[in-house]
């Protein structure tokens, strides 16, 4: 007869003795786990503990994918409570976060509606999270840790809503939508290049090289062209550093990815872009669209290999 183990529940208490001093710093160290969860990718190379607002410190504030948004992070190791609602919020508008992700060892039904009735009532570039944190194991395992996603966003009631607010449908953005989701998928479960489950309705989609501030962006541009990207966006003394430094190494960097590339310094903004284009519009018919997805998946993976260990090595060289 097979011998299988018992899965037990271990009391989050027994794992995390205090939330600010175990809690909050091991789970700033695993937001990949947490971002798999929620289908993010988080930005963990700038995850910041105790962020300020105002006379107040946000546990968590970390960005998605690109460093395109604030997300705020909350947690507690009891169950849910107006305190920490109130607060939630307060530092969602402190930062005018993207995503809210409040973690929590119990999730009241009362909280649970509140999440619910803020992801209908607010807009479709804001995402509420109710998430609860439990421990498991088997046996005389180690107890390992679990994230259930309680409440979260529904993405076609909230474009729903936005397009009742403005009285149509795009149907551009939906064409945008389905477009980067399959890129999305297929950069994740056939490269696993990616944790990001969800592609927005909006002409790019963007994925960190696991540098903080640096991302490569698949794009629709103007004049008909699509592109890849590497697109720095840290500081401007850091982005400009970062730039001049690969500018250096430029024909090899072009050798290497066997194209020439478009190096734009940006002087007059704080980023910087190196791209490749080529043509291409959302409204090209299938049989195109899918040649123009499967060369940006290309680029793709050759410009994180590229760029992401030349970056890693002026960062290492003490950029600032």
């Amino acid at each position: 007869m097979l011998d299988l183990g018992k899965l037990e529940e271990v009391p989050v208490r027994c794992v995390w003795k205090h939330e600010a001093h175990d809690f909050t710093p091991w789970l700033a160290a695993h937001l990949d786990e947490l971002g798999e969860a929620l289908g993010l990718d988080l930005d963990v190379q700038q995850a910041e503990e105790e962020a300020p607002v105002g006379t107040f410190s946000l546990d968590i504030l970390v960005r998605d994918a690109g460093g395109e948004r604030p997300v705020v992070i909350e947690n507690q190791l009891g169950k849910t409570d107006h305190d920490h609602l109130g607060k939630l919020l307060t530092y969602a508008a402190g930062y005018n976060a993207g995503a809210i992700v409040w973690v929590t060892g119990k999730f009241t039904d009362e909280h649970r509606a509140a999440v619910d009735w803020l992801n209908q009532e607010t807009g479709e570039d804001v995402q509420f999270f109710g998430v609860v944190v439990e421990a498991w194991k088997i046996g005389n395992s180690l107890a390992a840790p679990c994230f259930s996603v309680v409440a979260a966003p529904n993405a076609w009631s909230k474009r729903g809503k936005s397009d009742r607010a403005r009285g149509v449908v795009s149907q551009r953005g939906e064409r945008m939508q389905v477009f980067f989701q399959r890129l999305v998928d297929t950069m994740r479960e056939e490269h696993q290049f990616t944790k990001l489950k969800r592609a927005g309705a909006k002409g790019w989609v963007s994925f960190p090289l696991g540098i903080g501030g640096a991302c490569v962006n698949a794009a629709f541009g103007g004049q008909g062209l699509a592109r890849v990207e590497v697109y720095l966006n840290r500081s401007t003394e850091w982005n400009k550093a970062v730039f001049d430094g690969l500018f250096e190494s430029k024909e090899n960097i072009q050798n290497e990815l066997g194209c020439e590339l478009n190096w734009e310094r940006l002087d007059d903004k704080k980023a910087c872009r190196i791209s490749v284009v080529r043509k291409g519009v959302i409204d090209d018919d299938d049989e195109a669209l899918e040649s123009l997805r499967e060369w940006l998946a290309g680029h793709l993976l050759t410009f994180k290999k590229v760029f992401g260990s030349r970056i890693g090595e002026l960062v290492q060289q003490g950029l600032p």
